[in-house]
């Protein structure tokens, strides 16, 4: 089945009150499970792949996005591939001949000024280039530091030291006026509202703030995404599709079900060494989480 844009699935998505599952992607078997999951619920998805994810590919784009774009294009469901949390212009501008139709470019680490003029440049050649365009409001949780990565002392990357945002300091929830604002000025086709979610959970007991998200929603005229949602519960992601929520990325949930497949298969059988054997209990748990997910969405 040929591409489908990110737009196109959100777009949809919001008008039938359900919301697509945007899954984060590192390796191949990410990929493949992230489709095989869809298939056995007979869902759209889209494939995400962030910055981070690019930096620990040795900084390389291309390999990780042909490999997606060639699994997507046979796939049995519409599948779409998103550009995630760029920060880099330039990863930005290899955006469209990579085979993404969107990104999600994140300046939320700056002042709000310097977002609003960042994020407008971004805005504007992304859609000269056609190129569907979501950024962040306020500070969702769980990012070390501004990024989660920087530079170290030998010229790679490495994890941030600093201490992760929080996403329940005072100020750190999205406003309402002040969101109206930045789209309007800023032109971003969606925007990533900070709402009580944090990146990197690794339990599901996040709390989300319903009666801020009906005010966004009733305020904004274009899709609103929940970032950090593996760490949500069911009940909660359930409100937050009826209360508005239109995209739904998720990342470290498919990272928790593979790391531990992988951890229990290598316990019970410590003779392993072929990796096919373990890989393969990896992406068959993470195929269980994407489709036990896009159920609890509803996407159409």
């Amino acid at each position: 089945m040929p591409l489908v844009t990110t737009g196109e699935l959100v777009t949809r998505a919001a008008a039938a009150r359900s919301a697509v599952a945007a899954f984060n992607i590192i390796t191949l078997e990410h990929v493949e499970a992230v489709i095989a999951g869809a298939e056995s619920v007979s869902s759209p998805v889209v494939l995400q792949v962030s910055e981070n994810a690019v930096k620990f590919r040795y900084g390389r784009l291309l390999p990780l996005a042909r490999a997606a774009v060639s699994a997507a294009e046979r796939a049995a469901v519409p599948v779409a591939l998103h550009l995630d949390h760029i920060q880099s212009d330039d990863l930005l501008r290899q955006a469209p001949d990579a085979g993404f139709s969107s990104v999600m470019y994140d300046a939320a680490r700056l002042p709000y000024a310097e977002n609003l003029a960042a994020t407008r440049a971004a805005a504007h050649w992304a859609h000269a280039q056609g190129l569907w365009i979501e950024a962040e409001l306020g500070r969702i949780g769980g990012k070390a530091g501004q990024g989660g990565w920087e530079r170290s002392g030998q010229g790679g990357w490495e994890r941030s030291a600093r201490p992760p945002l929080d996403a329940h300091a005072p100020g750190a929830r999205t406003d309402p006026a002040e969101a109206h604002a930045f789209v309007a000025e800023s032109g971003v086709d969606a925007l990533a509202v900070a709402i009580g979610s944090a990146h990197a959970m690794t339990t599901r007991t996040a709390t989300l703030d319903h009666d801020l998200l009906k005010r966004l929603s009733a305020t904004l005229d274009v899709p609103l995404v929940l970032h950090g949602s593996s760490g949500v519960p069911d009940g909660e992601l359930t409100a937050a599709v009826a209360g508005g929520i239109a995209k739904v990325n998720i990342g470290t949930a498919l990272n928790i079900a593979m790391t531990g497949a992988i951890r229990a298969f290598l316990a019970a059988h410590p003779e392993a060494v072929d990796s096919r054997k373990y890989l393969s209990v990896g992406r068959e748990a993470m195929v269980r989480a994407v489709a036990g997910i896009i159920r609890v969405l509803g996407t159409p």
